[in-house]
């Protein structure tokens, strides 16, 4: 017989329910300790240790040692394969009997040759369901095999997650055994959670908290830990609660899981693959058990993995997507960085993964999916209409350093014009847990209040893989629908963009780019990665361009498809957020280098001198034009500190090692070299070239870097007053204020741009070229461009070495339009290719255009078009390479007419043979 409480302390009852359920106080005594009954040793323990990641096949055949728990394993990124041999007691029988298994590396577990579940204790998967309720006719002697990859779900950092991995870390066994699982202990242990939690989330000031306090205070009165026939009583006590329902205007929160795994960061590609079977066969067993549970996974790079090493789990996400569980979204082949890569690269980046999805799965992504990146290109709306996708997800933004972004669910409008419909989930994460908090902040921080009255709750571990938990889906049953708060749906992208859709008229708009307020430096870090980039796009393009001349020229030439598509899938994947950012560790950086170094074709078929760009190469604008020489200053190189706390502490290099020599006086080109001093352990040797009909300065570097923590810029202080500056970007260009009037100007005191950036007032203007650099400032009359760093974290040795790479300083008359600014660019970052064997080969051009405002861009084969189809000539179709047959282009005496809107992506399908 119980009675109600005396007391009406909100403290004292609090804390009486948290104690109850505490895994750290009174787990002898409470209902905490409860959670697991009898256990028993595994009839044995043995294990296999190797450096390398290796098959199941492979595995079961080497040799196993004996071992227990308590013994260390490893170094870091080794592997060890256990075989777990057990023997479920008989008198068992009616019980839930789980494998219980605990270390610190991430495990797989492996039966019958398959893999069947991720163990890893950080995601809270530290137990295997060997029978739900023990029969006679099940099999009590089993043998399993488990592979731990020596590693954490955040790597192996040592001392912090993000620092350079511990290469001599040793990984713990700290639990295996069996356990009879007690389920009616861990259902009533979640109500008592989510009763707590609403306590502390509403607040003293909110009724329906109070409600929540005394209902867990009886419940604590009604249960007795150690008498399971006490707990029917208390959980329809919490039942009563969580069926209280809410009103029609409740904000309505879509409920979708979601595992978040980068394809590298602070463990390399490799364990990447292991990642994501570990984090996708859980979500499988999920939903083999949960029919109602939705699943959203993004990267097609990800889905191939798992298809080469797992083609039975791969087999059954096929199933799964069929039934609407598991959802492919994005449409990218990796979730890539929004500011580095080119135009193209970002339209391969759509045109790779739409076509992959399409291909395995029947259909393609609806939503562009890019929750943790560091901004996003102003172009990316026209790029994401064009490969058939009007939506778009992240949450990035949240995570500005100063100026909170004023919206949750709006239009996104990119620099033509286009426009998508863009929703940040407003609990400002990607993997958050189905608990009471992550409701609340969702509809708390929600700005769109009055305009947008649905949201997401992505949940499930992230970054490092894991996913959803049995425990996340059933706190977000419980509250449903339940008075207090937000009401809860599992749902999918397309019923949450269709119900923003529904309600859009009062939304917003936001033109331009989404700037995010933080990690500027990854625009500099990983200079080579950054090198390999660049030059990787320009030799693709290069050799896509060349082969359709040769194929023009000679109908027997074989077109290298395959190839290609292989070399840009590996440049593609080098763009995910934390590689071509340099935001990874080194192991990463060597892996992406590697990849650049096989990123090559030879063009020794293409028998030409190849200028793969739409213009003559020998135009030019002379240097000596009138009034440029003059109004350009001398360039300063400084060493410095540089982030949003320690703007000023620069250091010019002003300390000789080598004098201005002259290399070059006369002829077709002008030179000097010299050297300067950075530091004792860091030199600069630079190349100042004049090239005859060239307009612009190149300056050919050479830098010995061995800094720590520090950041090489060139500046030029310019005789040009410009309240903004102009920035290339992909397929276009936008402008940048030059001033700090607003907390909005001053906090991108660093900013990206690609091959040029430009200052000019009426008549006249300085541009500043690169062959590979991204991170730029102007400040006034000061034009900057950033060079090197040198963080030490997570890689420890960040742009070590020897670096080579040219910038160039253009001054020019008239616009940069009018300079051909943009023109100048490309030619600096697309050399001539010389072929051999040029004797026989007459001058010839296969494309012009009569416009200096029209860039193109790219020539490629495309896959043929359906039989029957009948395109003519010329058709217009999408960055899928999709025909529009109601659009075919105007054709007259060899000549395409196209109209350009500002900023215009068009592509075209020709017959050119």
């Amino acid at each position: 017989m119980y009675h109600p409480p005396v007391l009406k302390n909100r403290r004292t009852l609090l804390e009486r329910s948290e104690k109850f359920i505490s895994d750290t106080y009174f787990t002898d005594c409470n209902l905490r300790g409860r959670l697991y009954g009898d256990t028993h040793q595994l009839t044995s323990l043995s294990v296999s240790q190797t450096a390398k990641r290796i098959s199941y096949s492979e595995a079961v055949q080497q040799n196993f040692q004996p071992c227990k728990v308590g013994d260390a394993f490893g170094s870091t990124w080794w592997t060890c394969w256990f075989k777990v041999v057990l023997k479920i007691p008989e008198a068992w029988r009616g019980k839930e009997v789980h494998l219980r298994w605990e270390s610190d590396g991430e495990g797989m577990l492996w039966r019958d040759e398959q893999p069947v579940q991720g163990l890893t204790k950080e995601g809270e998967k530290t137990s295997y369901i060997l029978s739900e309720c023990l029969k006679q006719n099940e099999p009590h002697s089993i043998t399993l095999y488990v592979e731990l990859a020596c590693n954490g779900l955040f790597g192996a950092g040592q001392g912090s997650f993000i620092a350079a991995p511990d290469p001599n870390r040793k990984y713990t066994l700290q639990k295996a055994e069996l356990v009879v699982f007690n389920r009616d202990v861990q259902e009533l242990l979640t109500d008592f959670e989510m009763l707590v939690d609403i306590v502390k989330m509403l607040g003293e000031e909110d009724q329906r908290g109070y409600q929540a306090l005394f209902t867990a205070n009886e419940m604590v009165n009604l249960c007795d830990p150690t008498d399971p026939d006490s707990f029917s009583s208390a959980r329809s006590l919490a039942q009563k609660f969580f069926s209280q329902r809410n009103g029609q205007s409740q904000h309505i929160v879509h409920a979708m899981g979601h595992c978040h795994i980068d394809s590298a960061w602070l463990w390399p590609y490799e364990e990447t693959i292991r990642k994501c079977a570990r984090s996708w066969v859980t979500v499988v067993r999920l939903m083999e058990k949960n029919p109602e549970f939705i699943f959203t996974c993004s990267q097609a790079q990800q889905f191939q993995w798992v298809k080469n090493w797992y083609p039975g789990l791969f087999s059954r996400i096929q199933y799964f997507v069929q039934k609407g569980q598991f959802i492919p979204v994005g449409g990218t082949w990796v979730e890539m960085d929004g500011n580095l890569p080119s135009g193209e690269s970002m339209v391969r980046q759509f045109l790779e993964g739409q076509n992959f999805f399409k291909a395995e799965f029947g259909q393609y992504c609806k939503e562009f999916w890019l929750p943790d990146t560091f901004g996003y290109s102003a172009q990316l709306p026209q790029i994401m209409q064009g490969a058939g996708i009007d939506r778009f997800l992240t949450q990035k933004l949240s995570w500005n350093l100063v100026n909170t972004f004023p919206h949750n669910t709006f239009f996104w409008e990119g620099i033509d014009g286009s426009q998508v419909l863009t929703h940040f989930p407003p609990g400002n994460s990607y993997e958050m847990k189905g608990k009471i908090e992550d409701l609340i902040k969702t509809v708390k921080h929600n700005k769109d209040k009055g305009r947008a009255n649905h949201s997401a709750v992505l949940f499930g571990f992230g970054d490092g893989g894991g996913g959803p938990t049995q425990l996340m889906l059933d706190r977000l049953q419980r509250v449903q629908d339940s008075d207090g708060l937000p009401r809860v749906n599992m749902s999918t992208p397309d019923r949450l963009f269709s119900e923003l859709q529904a309600e859009s008229g009062l939304l917003c708009t936001w033109s331009g780019e989404l700037f995010l307020e933080l990690h500027n430096g990854t625009y500099t870090t990983q200079a080579k990665i950054k090198l390999g980039n660049r030059r990787c796009e320009a030799l693709l393009h290069d050799v896509e361009v060349g082969s359709c001349l040769a194929l023009s020229q000679n109908v027997g030439f074989s077109y290298p498809t395959k190839q290609l598509q292989e070399l840009w899938r590996l440049l593609l994947l080098n763009q995910f957020h934390d590689v071509i950012p340099g935001s990874c560790i080194e192991m990463v950086v060597e892996d992406a280098l590697e990849y650049y170094k096989g990123n090559s074709l030879s063009l020794d078929e293409v028998h030409l001198i190849l200028n793969t760009l739409s213009w003559d190469r020998t135009e030019v604008i002379a240097l000596s034009e009138e009034g440029a020489q003059s109004r350009l200053g001398t360039p300063n190189l400084d060493k410095g500190h540089h982030s949003l706390y320690e703007w000023g502490t620069w250091c010019p290099l002003v300390d000789v090692i080598k004098p201005v020599q002259v290399l070059s006086s006369g002829g077709l080109r002008g030179s000097v070299t010299f050297s300067l001093r950075i530091s004792a352990k860091s030199s600069i040797t630079q190349e100042v070239i004049l090239d005859a009909n060239c307009p612009y300065i190149k300056f050919s570097t050479q830098v010995d870097w061995a800094e720590a923590h520090k950041f090489l810029k060139v500046e030029f202080p310019v005789q040009v007053r410009s309240s903004n500056a102009t920035y290339e970007i992909q397929f276009g260009h936008l402008q940048r204020p030059t001033h700090r009037n607003t907390s909005w100007d001053w906090v991108r005191f660093e900013v990206w741009g690609h091959k040029w950036a430009d200052v000019s007032e009426h008549g006249f203007g300085v541009a500043l070229l690169n062959d590979c650099k991204y991170g730029y400032s102007v400040h006034q009359n000061i034009m900057t461009l950033s060079l090197l760093r040198a963080p030490k974290a997570p890689d420890a040795n960040a742009d070590m070495g020897h670096h080579e790479f040219t910038y160039a300083v253009m001054p020019h008359a008239g616009s940069f339009q009018e300079a051909s600014v943009i023109q100048h660019a490309y030619n600096l970052n697309f050399p001539l290719r010389l072929i051999p064997d040029m004797n026989n080969i007459r001058p010839w051009s296969m494309f012009t255009v009569s416009s200096a405002a029209v860039i193109l861009e790219t020539i490629k084969q495309v896959p043929t078009l359906e039989t029957g189809t009948n395109p003519g000539n010329s058709l217009l179709c999408d960055l899928l390479e999709q025909p529009n047959y109601s659009r075919p282009a105007e054709v007259n005496d060899s000549k395409v007419s196209l109209t350009f809107r500002p900023f215009q992506i068009i592509s075209l399908l020709l017959r050119i043979f």
